[in-house]
């Protein structure tokens, strides 16, 4: 049992090399296995705006050009993960993002006959991320990973290439600033409201 991370390490670090060395099956296996992680890492830094497809598409070729430097330090899924989080970071610093068209909690409406409630947390989430397209890259990055998306600080440390303190800094920079902005917004301090348990006390 205790060997299972090292056994998924070492398959990690074969499909990798194999895909590196050009072969297909080992290309098109990785594609399948990570594209799901890839859209959701982007998805959940982003929003579901009109580049989030070209977006995957950059990642992927950004990861099959960095596949040789795999060493299996981390799981394949992660170091992917941290990729797609740099095109992420990329893409915000190089142009100032569109208003987006996003629902963050898609899973929970899928479930929920209530269209007005549907209608109404759609409208916070376009909120949210408006917010969002108008703070740092990197606290944005921070928040949605840690806050939005609910993943420990030390993951979202390793995924951004940081260290914790840092990535809490950033965290609570960014929780400040949207709730500045939700002052003259009570759907978007509703909104953050909703977040505000997700990430790991910052001091």
């Amino acid at each position: 049992m205790g060997s299972a991370p090292a056994v998924i390490r070492e398959q990690d670090v074969a499909l990798a090399r194999r895909a590196a060395s050009g072969d297909r099956a080992a290309q098109r296996e990785l594609f399948a296995a990570q594209k799901t992680s890839v859209h959701h890492t982007l998805y959940r830094i982003l929003g579901n705006n009109r580049d989030i497809e070209d977006l995957v598409q950059d990642a992927f070729l950004e990861i099959f050009r960095a596949l040789p430097s795999f060493r299996g330090d981390s799981t394949l899924s992660r170091w992917c993960q941290t990729i797609a989080t740099r095109v992420a970071f990329l893409s915000i610093s190089k142009r100032k993002p569109p208003a987006v068209e996003l629902s963050v909690v898609e899973e929970v409406l899928a479930g929920d006959a209530d269209t007005r409630r549907h209608a109404q947390a759609r409208d916070a989430a376009r909120r949210l991320y408006a917010a969002l397209d108008k703070i740092d890259p990197k606290q944005r990055i921070a928040f949605a990973l840690a806050v939005v998306d609910g993943r420990p600080l030390a993951e979202v440390a390793e995924m951004t290439e940081s260290s914790v303190v840092a990535v809490k800094t950033r965290v609570w920079r960014a929780r400040k600033d949207l709730m500045k902005r939700a002052r003259k917004d009570a759907v978007l301090a509703g909104y953050l409201e909703e977040f505000s348990g997700n990430e790991e006390d910052v001091p």
